[in-house]
């Protein structure tokens, strides 16, 4: 069972930053997809962010692109989004999640095989 936790959520006036953090297990750092959601209007899950593990390469939305940036640290076996010149829109759950590999399909949440349960991000 693979178990993906995201803490660093909570609430932040506009404009400020936060920095959401996803601990997954060692493997995942090589030659996998990370990636970071958020939860829609109603129940569907949004690509913001992902990096495929074995060449670095990162993949933003464009609501967030400019803003938000997706980095790991491999050592600490940890995946961050750092999050600056928050927007009320912003607010919402995000996940963390993985998957065998990134590509033009990155932002398609049906890619990626394993899911955190979430962190609330509220922007006021």
């Amino acid at each position: 069972h693979v178990q993906l936790v995201e803490s660093g959520g909570g609430s932040v006036q506009a404009g400020g930053s936060l920095r959401l953090a996803c601990t997954a297990p060692g493997y995942m750092y090589t030659r996998n997809c990370l990636g970071w959601f958020r939860r829609n209007q109603g129940t569907e899950r949004t690509g913001v962010a992902a990096i495929y593990t074995g060449d670095g390469t990162t993949h933003y939305g464009e609501s967030v692109k400019g803003r938000f940036t997706i980095s790991k640290d491999s050592a600490q076996n940890t995946l961050y989004l750092q999050m600056n010149s928050l927007k009320p829109e912003d607010t919402t759950t995000y996940y963390c999640a993985a998957a065998f590999a990134c590509g033009v399909s990155w932002s398609n949440p049906q890619i990626f095989s394993y899911w955190g349960l979430g962190t609330q991000v509220t922007v006021s």
